[in-house]
């Protein structure tokens, strides 16, 4: 017995996607011929005793807490790459060194009301950096900063009586920059001075 294939638009046909109106004329023929096949074909269910009772018990056997399936051990495997490792362990180091930098004036009491301070700034492509301040008249050229590290650092330690004091820092002479990590106050000519209280 051999098998036959019908056009796939006949095949359209008998799984209903299309009507017989909907095929073209020559196709009608072999359309009517499929579907009097399919008519004749016994479509009644069939029924296998017992089988949906033990696919469903098998279905709703123990099954363990989802809490404990997140506790249960699992292997996790990590592929570390080289080429990703170095500038990781790079960006890391330089993390820590920034967050254990001082950021504001150090100030350390001494005897009669003089406080040793130490001024910071990071200004990597800076030339030169002074502190210009109440301590020292505003001269810009008074007390230069000293580049220390690879990394553009600037500091300058200082005595200064006990009190408050205003300053900026100076950068290359021109660029008048308030300390980005000490509080500051309008100077009253639109510019901001950071404020040190000792």
């Amino acid at each position: 017995m051999s098998k036959r294939k019908f056009h796939p638009l006949v095949k359209q046909l008998l799984d209903g996607d299309i009507t017989l109106a909907d095929l073209p004329a020559e196709l009608r023929a072999e359309g009517e011929e499929a579907l009097r096949l399919l008519a004749v074909v016994d479509r009644r269910p069939v029924a296998l005793p017992g089988m949906t009772e033990r696919v469903m018990a098998a279905l709703a056997g123990p099954r363990p807490a989802a809490w404990r399936r997140l506790l249960e051990p699992r292997e996790i495997r990590l592929r570390i790459r080289p080429w990703i490792l170095g500038p990781a362990l790079a960006l890391a180091a330089t993390l820590v060194v920034w967050l254990a930098w001082p950021r504001t004036p150090i100030a350390a009491p001494g005897a009669n009301g003089i406080v040793t301070v130490h001024f910071v700034l990071s200004a990597p492509d800076a030339r030169a950096v002074s502190v210009a301040g109440s301590f020292n008249q505003w001269n810009p050229t008074a007390t230069p900063l000293v580049r220390s590290g690879p990394k553009g650092m600037w500091t300058a330690t200082l005595k200064l009586p006990a009190g408050q004091h205003q300053y900026v820092f100076v950068v290359d002479g021109v660029r008048w920059v308030p300390d980005p990590s000490a509080p500051a106050v309008d100077d009253g000519f639109g510019r901001r001075n950071s404020v040190l209280s000792l």
